[in-house]
């Protein structure tokens, strides 16, 4: 009876704690269109739109709660196929009011996928962190991944590079 006691108490300790838990996966948009200049809106070009794909294949072993972008056009669409296949509505974030009290407690426990870009990506990974670890993305790179974890005590982050031929 000890023994199926203390089982029950180790496995209610373990489903709190994994509750307690947050993990952000933040990633900037993929390729976009660059053919006209003066768009400040242009959609993904078609090595984009593979690599969002291939974010979405990348990332498919993880249960997204939430997917966030911001309300540009090649952030939605890079987001898309990994909201589809975890059949989730994108969600919309303000880069200036991001990780905010309510953000934070719309999060707490869950999986999230944010999509921004190349300065508001580490400048949201850095906003968790409480320190500013990540400087901007460099225009030229599509590739990086943070992970962010959240625990009741501590918040950790890592760098991935995923490397795409496209």
């Amino acid at each position: 009876m000890k023994k199926i006691l203390f089982l029950f108490v180790f496995f209610c300790s373990v489903a709190i704690y994994a509750q307690e838990t947050t993990t952000y996966y933040l990633i900037r948009h993929a390729e976009k269109n660059r053919s006209d200049s003066n768009n400040k809106d242009p959609y993904l070009n078609l090595k984009g739109l593979n690599r969002a794909d291939n974010w979405a294949e990348v990332l498919s072993a993880v249960k997204f709660d939430m997917v966030y972008t911001t309300g540009y056009n090649r952030t939605k669409q890079t987001a898309m196929p990994t909201a589809e296949l975890n059949k989730l509505p994108l969600l919309l974030y303000n880069p200036g009011k991001m990780y905010d009290a309510a953000f934070k407690n719309n999060t707490k426990g869950k999986n999230i996928l944010v999509v921004g870009h190349s300065n508001t990506t580490p400048a949201f990974v850095n906003k968790i962190l409480g320190e500013k670890k990540y400087e901007n993305i460099d225009d030229s790179n599509n590739a990086n991944l943070y992970i962010v974890t959240v625990t009741k005590e501590t918040v950790t982050s890592v760098l991935i590079k995923v490397p795409f031929k496209g």
